[in-house]
């Protein structure tokens, strides 16, 4: 297991798991968010190759339409 902090909360996810697992975990849409790992913007072509670690930093940002 790989402690992370996920929007500022501390969580616990499987060792080894990928942007693309954590989103689908959580039931987020790939499509609508963007990723920050520890401070870089990571492309959504990479949110299956990138893998999680201990102390990581992930935060995820939600586009919302509006007027």
């Amino acid at each position: 297991m790989a402690k992370i902090q996920l929007n500022g909360k501390k969580i616990t996810i499987k060792s080894k798991a990928s942007i693309y697992q954590l989103l689908k975990k959580f039931k987020l849409n790939n499509k609508k968010v963007a990723i920050e790992h520890n401070g870089a913007i990571v492309p959504k072509s990479n949110y299956k190759k990138k893998y999680l670690k201990n102390n990581d930093k992930v935060e995820v940002v939600h586009f919302i339409g509006g007027g």
